[in-house]
């Protein structure tokens, strides 16, 4: 009995951490934490309703994926944005998303581009709100690199979409406007991967320029 009640205990631990992680996560990438803020374990424990240790541990785990910088023996900062964090992510999303779009385009069937352009479509919908359009670009970038076929492209995609979709949250509240996806489709549909891969390529450095001249300035 004792040793069940000790898993028991582990197992919602274990549970809590991942509940504060993925909530400190959602602030983070929604930029309701925003970069160069200060946190501290006490404050963050009382809006997640729980306590420091998980707190502690969630920050420690946001630290090593790079949303959060440690301040010993005071807490944590929320990291600053770097033009240089900027050109480095979108180099690796277009080693990424670029290798997606040329292997996709080269078998794309008629119900997948339709599946890409259905998730997109909201761009095109002028009552539709920001988060729904943000969504949407998320979902389809990481949709065709599934199509791709790679889970290693997913895995690391997925994980750098995260920061991507904190820049673009931060940039569209002080510059309205999004890249539309238009040409990439277009280059799918017709299976020409070369077209797609640039088509790619174009939409990722656009709207790597348009960060950095936010964060650059």
């Amino acid at each position: 009995m004792p040793a069940a009640i000790a898993r028991k205990k582990k197992a919602e631990r274990e549970s809590e951490l991942e509940r504060v992680y993925r909530t400190l996560r959602e602030w983070l990438v929604a930029a309701r934490l925003r970069p160069g803020e200060f946190l501290s374990e006490v404050d963050l424990a009382a809006q997640c309703r729980t306590s420091r240790t998980p707190v502690r541990e969630a920050c420690g785990r946001l630290a090593q994926d790079n949303w959060l910088v440690r301040i010993p023996r005071k807490g944590y900062l929320v990291a600053p944005i770097s033009v240089r964090d900027i050109v480095e992510l979108y180099e690796f999303r277009r080693l990424l998303e670029c290798f997606a779009a040329e292997k996709v385009a080269r078998s794309a069937s008629r119900e997948q581009v339709q599946e890409l352009r259905d998730l997109v479509r909201v761009e095109n919908d002028p009552a539709a709100e920001l988060r729904e359009i943000l969504s949407a670009n998320q979902v389809f970038h990481l949709r065709l690199a599934q199509m791709a076929g790679n889970q290693r492209v997913v895995d690391e995609l997925r994980l750098s979409l995260g920061y991507v979709q904190r820049l673009d949250t931060l940039c569209t509240q002080t510059v309205p406007g999004w890249i539309p996806h238009t040409d990439i489709l277009e280059a799918l549909e017709s299976h020409r991967p070369l077209e797609a891969q640039q088509a790619m390529a174009v939409h990722i450095d656009s709207s790597r320029d348009k960060m950095i001249k936010l964060f650059g300035s």
